[in-house]
């Protein structure tokens, strides 16, 4: 009998571990990729000392392109069944465009555009082995909006939508569902925490949890879903994009943004 495994970029921190523990706790075996030196190898013994299920885990940088390959040579050379695929690992931002460093400008989009395109590409024809399948690809609520310092990140979230979407069409044939999460605000980090509590009351409202976020992704991810915006402020926030004029959305953005500076 086949052993199915998950696979799941930036896994060790926040959002990925999350939904690293959330789907060990369904009984799912894992493969997880994170960057050296993240906590991941305890991570993964934690995981298998708790929950019945096999962990294989890989320490690369996905700014790297020839991490993409090295996964793919991991994969191949140990057997490794790919059910799902989970693109979680990014780079965030903040900051005026001109004044970002060109490498790191270069290291954001390498993390979050060409790693979950070209490890999809990579393991594509493993996932179709293994179908019914799918690919959970994590953008975010930036990719709806036009915000000031995050206009490479929202970008590049904006691309991962789009790809998204098409690539789903393409691969409904093959039995692989493409499915894109956009969450709003994560209470990742205690830094984040901090911001996310001086934010506006509608703002305070449409942050989440990493446990709350991970178990609608992968809920979302296992039922095939198109797109998942969690939370019912997100999901307002998505309406009101498409009905409110710019300049009122441009003073709505414009105050969070203002706090946020005064602690940066």
């Amino acid at each position: 009998m086949k052993s199915y495994f998950t696979l799941i970029t930036g896994a060790s921190k926040g959002f990925g571990k999350a939904m690293s523990l959330e789907l060990a706790g369904r009984g799912m075996n894992l493969v997880l990729i994170a960057l050296p030196n993240s906590g991941l190898p305890e991570l993964s013994r934690f995981i298998e000392n708790n929950y019945n299920v096999e962990v294989f885990y890989l320490k690369q940088d996905l700014s790297k392109i020839e991490s993409y390959y090295k996964i793919y040579d991991f994969i191949e050379n140990n057997k490794i069944n790919i059910k799902y695929l989970i693109n979680n690992a990014g780079l965030l931002s903040k900051g005026l465009f001109e004044d970002l460093d060109n490498q790191f400008v270069i290291d954001q989009i390498e993390v979050n555009v060409m790693a979950p395109t070209i490890l999809t590409k990579l393991l594509l024809p493993n996932l179709k082995k293994n179908a019914p399948a799918g690919i959970l690809n994590i953008s975010s609520m930036a990719g709806f909006f036009a915000l000031p310092k995050k206009q490479v990140y929202g970008g590049t979230k904006a691309y991962l939508l789009s790809f998204s979407k098409s690539l789903r069409k393409e691969l409904k044939k093959d039995n692989i569902s493409v499915t894109t999460i956009c969450p709003g605000p994560l209470n990742t980090t205690t830094k984040l925490c901090y911001q996310n509590r001086i934010l506006g009351l509608l703002a305070r409202e449409s942050t989440l949890t990493p446990e709350d976020a991970a178990k609608i992704a992968i809920v979302g991810m296992l039922k095939g879903k198109k797109v998942i915006v969690p939370g019912f402020i997100n999901k307002c926030f998505v309406v009101l994009d498409k009905v409110l004029p710019e300049f009122i959305e441009d003073r709505l953005t414009g105050g969070e943004i203002k706090k946020l500076e005064r602690i940066n």
